[in-house]
């Protein structure tokens, strides 16, 4: 079990080492996908912040993630 999870960990670093501002980006995606979603009734999306959470979380590991590779 321990074996699969280092090749996928191998094969995500390998994957994102090159692309270090993608992490980042996606996470800004997201954020702007809440400010789109205030102006609309969508119900507990509006109302949790769900992606504005989910966009800092990403944007912040991407970042470390960047720095580390």
């Amino acid at each position: 079990m321990f074996q699969k999870m280092n090749k996928m960990l191998d094969k995500v670093s390998e994957y994102l080492a090159p692309r270090k501002g993608l992490l980042p980006l996606l996470g800004i995606f997201f954020v702007i996908i809440n400010f789109v979603l205030q102006f609309l009734p969508v119900g507990w999306l509006k109302s949790s912040n769900m992606f504005l959470h989910l966009g800092l979380v990403i944007a912040i590991f991407g970042l470390m993630l960047a720095w580390a590779l």
